[in-house]
């Protein structure tokens, strides 16, 4: 097994080309190595959204700041992932809670036995729901006892899983967020501090903003718009998730809520996704979202691994830019394009 880069904002290090003891831990078995190893994964697709499977180490490329890079490292294996399931259970939820819950457990029935999940909700407070598990019982038991409460702590939620739920979880791993994006009462955390954290989280994060403006009565400003309705179909959907573009799900409605609000909610979410290397998808309704749900596994689970050592040793805070390359043609490559020089760590950031 190779080094992997582990990303954390509480255990820098100083990149150095020597390696330390090994240390393995997790199901999976990874071994830990202190290098300037760089990893990241990497999906390969065809204009259709269609994973390309069969491709070689000698297919990719990779470039640090326009320099060609060696690919050291190269893993094209399926592997299990782990992902944790974030349901805002809100007052503004409270209208879509059957529609999330249905969602959500066709998320669960998309898993593969070696697949594991956490169950969390958050109104004002954030309630773990179900351990990391592949118990599909479970998990869906947890997904039912999701129940709407007072307040909207996101900020609070987010960072709690960013800092305290993935910092122990080996192999490939992944938030998926249901939420409108609008926060009322968190008191930790905020819109920089979460976003500040992401940049340097080696997971990936799939917010699935849904539309609540038009639930509430009464509401104050503006109204955000109508959109207009329009069925969206699997290839829609998984095109989306796969190629690298949002999709809008469903049909709006006539709102409650203001412009601002929910503009900042959406350009949140969208960082966030950015920031990881994940999708976020505008869902004005939970329509076809099994349809995301299977597209967001089946990314997870069919990627490559590429490694490479860095021809240059870079400071402490430099963000270095990367470009991968695959010498097929009318391919799309989805992959994170940067990372940021840590104190003795190098931690992927998409940008």
């Amino acid at each position: 097994m190779p080094p992997v880069l582990g990303g954390g904002r509480n255990t820098p290090t100083q990149p150095d080309t020597t390696q330390t003891d090994d240390v393995v831990g997790g199901d999976d078995d990874v071994i830990r190595v202190e290098t300037n190893l760089v990893t990241m994964p990497v999906s390969v697709l065809d204009r259709d959204g269609r994973f390309i499977s069969g491709l070689s180490q000698q297919d990719f490329q990779i470039f640090e700041n326009g320099v060609p890079q060696k690919v050291e490292y190269f893993q094209s294996v399926e592997q299990p992932f782990t992902v944790v399931l974030l349901l805002d259970v809100s007052p503004s939820t409270q209208f879509r809670m059957d529609e999330i819950q249905r969602a959500a457990m066709a998320f669960v029935d998309s898993l593969r036995p070696a697949d594991r999940v956490m169950v969390m909700s958050f109104d004002e407070y954030i309630h773990v729901l179900s351990p990391i598990t592949n118990n599909r019982y479970e998990l869906k038991n947890a997904i039912r006892q999701a129940q709407f409460g007072d307040g909207t702590s996101l900020y609070d939620a987010v960072d709690d899983v960013i800092r305290r739920r993935l910092s122990g979880i080996e192999g490939r791993k992944a938030v998926v967020l249901f939420t409108d994006g609008v926060d009322t009462t968190s008191r930790r955390a905020t819109i920089q501090s979460t976003t500040d954290a992401a940049e340097e989280l080696d997971a990936l994060i799939y917010p699935i903003r849904f539309d609540t403006s038009g639930d509430l009565n009464g509401g104050m400003g503006s109204p955000v718009p109508r959109r207009q309705n329009r069925r969206v179909t699997m290839v829609d959907i998984l095109g989306a998730i796969l190629s690298g573009g949002n999709v809008n799900v469903g049909s709006g409605a006539p709102g409650g809520g203001t412009r601002a609000e929910y503009e900042r909610g959406r350009q949140y979410l969208l960082a966030l996704a950015q920031k990881t290397g994940g999708r976020e998808f505008e869902a004005d309704s939970i329509y076809n979202l099994q349809a995301a749900f299977t597209g967001i596994a089946e990314e997870l689970r069919r990627q490559y691994t590429l490694g490479y050592y860095p021809e240059k040793a870079g400071t402490i805070g430099e963000r270095r830019q990367i470009k991968i390359r695959v010498h097929r043609p009318n391919v799309v490559v989805r992959a994170k394009t940067s990372y940021i020089v840590g104190d003795n760590k190098r931690t992927l950031a998409g940008v």
